[in-house]
């Protein structure tokens, strides 16, 4: 029997009320509207909500990881160990630099990447190790970061997922060498494309802050102003990454509601996991403790040993219910451009697949009500009776 609803619940939907219209219109009545005092207000704010020193505000987590590679002076040639789990970005930044990026298998029954693969992977090449805090869910950084100092490699983490995750009572963005948020349009704090590096290193920030406008000259963003000056030079070749006042003006409305955004994910998780523990053919996300997750994703597992369906076919039938889904992620190594040009295959990384194999992100946002939550749960013990096996 299906559940045909008549409204589609989306995947995502993103918590924009009038706060952040408002700022965004103060933005637009200054007349300033490129990045400025906002931005820099942004970069301090943020800085201070994760306990780092410094605050880098950038177009998108892609050029927070490109400018941390750059900033660590990554050359042609080394290694940048990261999980084959992620998505494109954490990789292809590499591949800009003509670096190897060193896929690695993940802990099993785990989205994130196994230290013990991280230690085997090690060579005399390589440069950095990139941890993914999958779905908002801090990697064991004890384990990684001990790795990296011996071997002296530096620690760039992928906190797309992870704002704002906490790792042992400390916040995501004060423990590696460099961190890198996402503010894309489904994250946990949007500016709809947007990002930001972290960092105790002000050598690190100078470096990412100078090639993220270009390599010009430090506060050249001034010269319009009346403190500034139309004279300006530039240290070295740069890129276009910088993040506009009216973004920051919404950022900074959504780093204001950052902590009451994640207890409302985390309560609908709770539903979730209560819910499934009721279900054969479906498992909830393996976590050791909630403590700390910022809950970008809930990843519900396909038993396909209980259903008689598999992962795909259960995609449709929950959207056939009205429900809309999304996988995270397709490893690295299967994509073609993994396999033609850097020799990986499928079958390499066997935990990884088996992760990817049963995976679906059902939808977790903050401005879902109860009656959302429990139209996902109904579909899922609708498709559970309808296939079990």
């Amino acid at each position: 029997m299906s559940l045909l609803a008549t409204k589609f619940l989306p995947f995502h939907q993103a918590f924009i009320g009038e706060e952040e219209i408002r700022s965004v219109a103060e933005v637009m009545r200054s007349g300033w509207l490129t990045s400025g005092p906002r931005a820099k207000e942004f970069e301090a704010c943020f800085a201070r909500f994760v306990g780092a020193e410094h605050a880098v505000a950038v177009n998108s987590c892609t050029a927070a990881l490109h400018l941390a590679l750059a900033a660590i002076g990554l050359q042609e040639g080394e290694e940048v160990i990261l999980p084959t789990m992620t998505f494109a970005a954490s990789a292809e930044v590499v591949l800009y630099f003509k670096a190897r990026p060193v896929l690695v298998d993940c802990i099993n029954g785990s989205f994130h990447m196994d230290p013990a693969e991280i230690e085997r992977a090690v060579t005399s090449r390589t440069r950095a190790v990139v941890p993914v805090h999958y779905g908002g869910y801090p990697c064991e950084m004890d384990s990684i970061l001990e790795i990296a100092r011996r071997n002296k490699m530096k620690v760039i983490e992928d906190a797309a997922h992870a704002m704002p995750s906490r790792y042992k009572g400390k916040m995501i963005g004060a423990i590696g060498d460099i961190t890198c948020f996402s503010f894309y349009a489904t994250k946990t704090l949007t500016t709809g494309e947007g990002g930001m590096a972290t960092t105790e290193n002000q050598e690190y920030a100078e470096r990412m802050r100078r090639l993220s406008l270009h390599g010009i000259s430090k506060d050249a963003w001034k010269r319009y102003t009346a403190e500034g000056s139309w004279k300006y030079d530039i240290a070295e070749a740069g890129y276009k990454y910088n993040l506009p006042d009216l973004q920051a003006a919404i950022g900074l409305v959504q780093l204001g509601k950052c902590h009451a955004m994640q207890a409302r994910r985390r309560e609908i998780a709770e539903q979730y996991t209560e819910e499934l523990e009721t279900l054969e053919g479906f498992t909830a996300p393996a976590t050791a403790s909630d403590e700390g997750h910022a809950w970008h994703l809930y990843v519900v597992h396909v038993n396909s040993a209980a259903l008689r369906i598999r992962r795909d076919q259960v995609i449709e039938e929950l959207k056939n219910r009205g429900i809309g889904t999304s996988v995270h992620f397709i490893p690295l190594h299967l994509h073609s451009l993994y396999q033609r040009h850097l020799g990986y295959r499928e079958g390499q990384f066997p935990n990884a697949e088996e992760r990817f194999s049963g995976a679906i992100s059902l939808p977790l946002y903050p401005g879902m009500d109860d009656a959302d939550v429990g139209r996902v749960i109904e579909a899922l013990r609708d498709v559970n009776r309808e296939f079990i096996r």
